[in-house]
C-alpha cells in the first residue's frame, strides 16, 4: 500500500512538473526541488548523515549524478510533450534495468524480457505516432534518454545499497543532484527572478518538494525492505498509468486510439518484464509427487 502511494504521489507529480514548467526552466526547477528536499530531510536526519563514510560519499555522488541525469532529461522533455507520454516513457526504465543487470553482472535477463523490451518499442512507436506516420518529437527523445539514465540509476542503487544506510543514501543523492541542478542552471539557463516563484505556482512547486521528492523517496527506500523487488517494481511502474489519468484529469489531454494501444502495450511490457512465468510446471509435477 505504500508503494502504491509513492506510485500515486510520482503520478500527480507530473501534473506538478508541468504547471511549473510554464514560469519556471527545467533545471532551475529540478535546482529547486533537490535542494530544498535535500536541506530538510538533512536536518531531520542529521544524526544519520553524521556517521558516513568514504565509501557513501563515493556511491552518492555516482548515483546522485545519475538522478540528477535523469529528472534533467525527463524535466526538459516535459516541457516540449505532455504529461502522459512522458509518464509512460518514463516507466520504460523497468524494462531497462534487466540488460543493464546484464551488462554489470553478466547474467541473461531471459527470454520473456527480451520479448518485453520489443513490446515496448512497439508501445512507443505507436504511442508518438501522428497521422498514420511516427513523430517522435523533441520531448520524447528527451524522456526516452531520462528513462535510460533512470534504468541505471535504479542498477547502481541495487549495486551500492548493500551495507549502506538508505536513508542516508537517499539524502545524499539529492543533495549531490541539487549541487550539479544549480552548477548547469547558473551556466545554461537565464538568470530568475523570483517573480517567477508566484501563487500560480507555489503549490505545484511545493507539491514537488514535499510530496515527489522528499516523502516518495524516503516511503519507497522503507517500503522495499518489506516486500519483493519484483512486487516492487510492478506497483511502481503504475506511476505511468496514474500520470496519465491525471493529465486527462487536470490538462484535458486527448489521447487517440492509436496512442491508448501504445500505452497498453508498454504497461504490458513493463509488468511482462517484472513478472517472470515458469511454463515449466515443475512445481506442479513436485507438488502431484508428494
Amino acid at each position: 500500500m505504500s508503494l502504491l502511494l509513492t506510485a500515486i504521489i510520482w503520478g500527480a507529480g507530473f501534473i506538478g512538473v508541468k504547471d511549473a514548467l510554464r514560469t519556471i526552466e527545467p533545471l532551475h526547477l529540478t535546482a529547486i526541488r533537490f535542494s530544498f528536499a535535500g536541506i530538510i530531510l538533512s536536518i531531520i536526519f542529521f544524526k544519520r548523515l553524521k556517521k558516513v563514510k568514504k565509501e557513501d560519499i563515493y556511491a552518492s555522488l555516482i548515483v546522485g549524478f545519475l538522478l540528477f541525469a535523469g529528472f534533467v532529461f525527463q524535466t526538459i522533455g516535459m516541457k516540449y510533450t505532455t504529461p502522459g507520454k512522458n509518464a509512460f516513457l518514463t516507466g520504460l526504465n523497468v524494462v531497462m534495468v534487466p540488460f543493464f543487470y546484464w551488462a554489470l553482472k553478466k547474467k541473461f535477463p531471459g527470454w520473456q524480457t527480451i520479448v518485453a523490451a520489443f513490446l515496448s518499442l512497439l508501445g512507443i512507436g505507436l504511442l508518438t505516432m501522428q497521422n498514420g506516420s511516427i513523430a517522435t518529437n523533441f520531448g520524447d527523445l528527451m524522456t526516452i534518454v531520462c528513462a535510460v539514465f533512470f534504468a541505471v540509476h535504479i542498477t547502481a542503487i541495487g549495486h551500492f545499497s548493500k551495507g549502506m544506510d538508505t536513508v542516508v543514501l537517499a539524502i545524499l543523492q539529492m543533495l549531490v543532484a541539487a549541487v550539479l541542478s544549480v552548477i548547469c542552471a547558473a551556466l545554461f539557463e537565464p538568470s530568475m527572478p523570483l517573480s517567477n516563484i508566484n501563487s500560480g505556482n507555489i503549490y505545484s512547486i511545493g507539491y514537488l518538494v514535499i510530496f515527489s521528492t522528499m516523502l516518495a523517496f524516503l516511503i519507497q527506500n522503507v517500503a522495499q525492505k518489506y516486500t519483493l523487488s519484483t512486487h516492487a517494481a510492478i506497483i511502481l511502474c503504475m506511476e505511468s498509468v496514474f500520470g496519465s489519468i491525471f493529465s486527462v484529469l487536470y490538462f484535458k489531454e486527448i489521447f487517440s486510439p492509436s496512442m491508448i494501444v501504445g500505452c497498453t502495450i508498454i504497461l504490458v511490457a513493463i509488468i511482462l518484464s517484472e513478472v517472470k512465468i515458469d511454463f515449466s510446471n515443475k512445481k506442479r509435477r513436485e507438488t502431484l509427487i508428494k
